[in-house]
């Protein structure tokens, strides 16, 4: 009985373990996911091509063409499109490189019926001389607890640059630079994890395993 009971416990604790749902690392200088499936995509007339990626690997998705000053707020980046079906507690993480003149502020979003689109977290900071533009940063996002994300074919996110909120416009990511719509937004290790959903059998071999243990404790 106790194996029983170890096996129901070890097969529940598999299934929650945190797993790779999709990931780009775009080292093949395509938009094939690395690992699993999914769609990546331009959004807002955006353009891109390939260059050095984050921490000097061999490529990135360098993307450029964004909205004029003043015009398309939260309108134009990248898209990755990921079925969550099978899986809970979705987290999403990236490298994200500004160049110089580029928006210092940009919003991940997401959807989960395909076409409305929510924002999730606005990232942002205040452009210096150095140090600002020309740089790599590391986001994360935990859509945990968020309705509708969990174990749906329609889930995806995107990135979109947006207006700094102390200006009302685009800002460009270095201080001494003016933004440009030439100015690009370059991503890496796009990552899109969760744990597998418990199936009902696991789930009911858990609670029988449980209860035989109650059972002989109060024996």
């Amino acid at each position: 009985m106790k194996t029983f009971i170890a096996l129901a416990l070890a097969g529940t604790a598999l299934s929650a373990q945190a797993a790779i749902i999709t990931q780009w690392d775009f080292e093949a200088s395509n938009l094939t996911p690395s690992i699993g499936a999914g769609t990546a995509s331009l959004v807002g007339g955006t353009t891109a091509t390939f260059a050095s990626g984050f921490g000097g690997s061999v490529a990135g998705w360098n993307s450029t063409n964004y909205p004029a000053s003043g015009a398309g707020n939260k309108s134009a980046g990248v898209q990755f499109a990921v079925s969550t079906s099978g899986f809970q507690g979705i987290k999403v993480s990236y490298n994200h490189r500004h160049s110089n003149t580029s928006a210092n502020t940009n919003v991940l979003q997401y959807t989960i019926n395909g076409t409305t689109w929510i924002d999730a977290q606005t990232f942002s900071f205040t452009p210096a001389a150095t140090g600002t533009g020309d740089t790599w940063y590391s986001r994360a996002f935990d859509f945990t607890g968020f309705a509708g994300v969990d174990n749906n074919a329609l889930f995806a996110v995107r990135v979109v640059s947006a207006f700094d909120s102390s200006t009302g416009n685009y800002r460009a990511s270095r201080s001494t630079s003016s933004y440009a719509a030439t100015g690009t937004y370059r991503f890496d290790n796009v990552t899109i994890e969760g744990t597998l959903i418990p199936s009902s059998g696991s789930l009911a071999l858990m609670g029988m395993g449980l209860a035989v243990a109650a059972r002989r404790r109060r024996a």
